[in-house]
């Protein structure tokens, strides 16, 4: 189905990162709505646009029951490092319709409680390529997911490229998804 903007759109290019401005009167396809962001497709490329501006979308419903990517689903009400993965499981890198644990991108989970009884959690994670200019808008993605989990004071997510990434870091179940087994 085709959606034309109905205003102008804040976007990320797909995979430069860059940010641009879609004018209004634009034609496009939704390619993905997973995390709560909308990838779209144009005639001049892939872009993403934050579910906050949904509404810029002619005929755009979201699907009942889809989380905004700022909202912790209801599996995360509670802190705990359960919590932080299921909060990581709502981040989705934009071409791939898998979540970034699943894909095998996130390397390392510390979580420290800091003296006031909060929580401070740091993540190591990779791309799927290295120059891939998403991976700060990635990388924000997961920051904002944790950070929105009851008592967490700080949350610092590193983008790291050792080991790299090899498809054999995807699990079981993101290999299904994305057709592989």
């Amino acid at each position: 189905m085709e959606h034309i903007l109905k205003r102008d759109v804040q976007a990320t290019r797909i995979p430069s990162g860059e940010a641009v401005t879609l004018p209004i009167g634009s034609e496009l396809q939704i390619t993905q709505t997973l995390g709560g962001n909308i990838t779209v497709r144009l005639d001049s490329g892939l872009f993403r646009i934050a579910a906050a501006d949904a509404d810029a979308l002619s005929d755009y419903v979201p699907e009942p029951g889809a989380a905004s990517a700022d909202t912790p689903s209801a599996d995360t009400a509670s802190f705990s490092a359960d919590a932080v993965w299921a909060a990581l499981r709502g981040c989705f890198d934009p071409e791939i319709p898998v979540n970034i644990v699943d894909l095998g991108l996130v390397y390392d989970l510390s979580i420290e409680k800091t003296e006031n009884g909060q929580h401070r959690v740091e993540v190591k994670m990779t791309l799927t390529a290295p120059g891939c200019g998403m991976g700060p808008v990635i990388a924000e993605d997961a920051r904002r997911l944790i950070a929105a989990l009851p008592t967490v004071e700080d949350v610092k997510v590193h983008i790291v490229w050792d080991p790299i990434w090899t498809p054999q870091m995807i699990s079981d179940q993101g290999r299904k998804k994305l057709g592989l087994e």
